[in-house]
């Protein structure tokens, strides 16, 4: 029973954050869903093992990133879309900022979307982003920098990037999704 206990109370306090940031990572609100649902399954049928990583929303994230992005779900997904594009837009308790930085997002490389999205809106470190992903820290940098430069004309808070200052992370942001 308290195990059951541990794991509703981690589910209702990092659910909807881990959707709001697989939805960053894939663009596709149905897809980050199921990923992340698929991803809490898996760890509820390990809980005994997860409870005890040291940070256990980041196996969480790390399968459901995984889920998402296999080629299988890919093809399935594509296909009904156009379906669900008009859905994904108008997404409940997601700001029109959010929907914004998501669209702009898509506009990038995967490998980019993916580093910008734990580092500014996740919050993790560069070592951090490289223990998770399985790359070089060097590797992360490179996303990093390469991904800002590729927002900045698109959110304004990359903007400053043109410039060759790097942006400060917004402070509530991480701390909102």
């Amino acid at each position: 029973m308290a195990d059951e206990t541990d794991f509703d109370e981690f589910f209702g306090a990092s659910f909807r954050r881990v959707v709001s940031q697989i939805y960053a990572m894939t663009g596709n609100l149905a897809e980050a869903e199921d990923a992340v649902a698929e991803a809490y399954a898996r760890a509820w049928q390990r809980w005994d093992v997860v409870r005890g990583y040291l940070d256990p929303e980041s196996w969480i994230r790390t399968v459901a990133y995984r889920l998402a992005v296999s080629s299988w779900r890919k093809a399935v997904n594509r296909r009904a879309a156009h379906r669900r594009e008009a859905a994904a837009a108008e997404a409940p308790a997601m700001s029109a900022d959010h929907l914004t930085l998501v669209a702009a997002l898509r506009r990038i490389s995967a490998e980019q979307r993916r580093a910008i999205v734990l580092f500014h809106l996740v919050g993790l470190t560069v070592s951090e982003i490289a223990a998770e992903t399985g790359s070089p820290e060097g590797t992360v940098k490179s996303h990093l920098n390469r991904g800002r430069k590729a927002l900045a004309p698109l959110v304004s808070e990359f903007a400053a990037v043109g410039s060759g200052e790097h942006p400060a992370p917004r402070d509530g942001l991480a701390r909102e999704w």
